[in-house]
């Protein structure tokens, strides 16, 4: 993540991240750091498996720690907005929220910083417009809902 960029999340969003900040701070980080002491008990550090992938851990979780906490610190909170896009070529439609910089497929939520999601926010509805997929194909999307 770029520092000091702005992202955009939903107040849900951004709870989420705050509930995940707490847990690795005051559940996974204390589990950790017993766990090296545990592994430290066993003796010859060198040759130590547990204490060695404990401390991977520690530093995996640590490094989480900071994205969170550097993240948090840019967050803007905005509204998620309700889509709803006809791609013609493919004869489908989906409805789905622009969720800020939030995205989970799964949940129908999209970022605003995705192709469809920049699209849909730059047009109104009724347009038709281009995007490119992942493979870089250009698919035709018609606005129908966004509110």
């Amino acid at each position: 993540m770029e520092k000091n960029k702005t992202i955009e999340l939903t107040r849900a969003g951004k709870a989420e991240y705050e509930a995940e900040l707490n847990r690795r701070i005051n559940e996974d980080r204390p589990r950790i750091t017993a766990a090296i002491a545990e592994a430290r008990a066993q003796g010859d550090l060198s040759e130590n498996a547990d204490y060695s992938a404990a401390k991977e851990e520690q530093a995996n979780n640590e490094q989480r720690i900071k994205e969170i906490q550097e993240l948090l610190k840019n967050v803007k909170i905005v509204d998620a907005i309700k889509i709803k896009v006809h791609y013609i070529d493919l004869k489908k439609d989906f409805e789905g929220l622009i969720a800020g910089s939030e995205s989970n497929l799964s949940q129908n939520k999209i970022s605003n910083e995705s192709p469809l999601g920049k699209a849909c926010l730059a047009h109104e509805v009724g347009e038709t417009f281009v995007i490119k997929n992942a493979a870089g194909k250009d698919l035709r999307v018609k606005l129908i809902e966004k509110k």
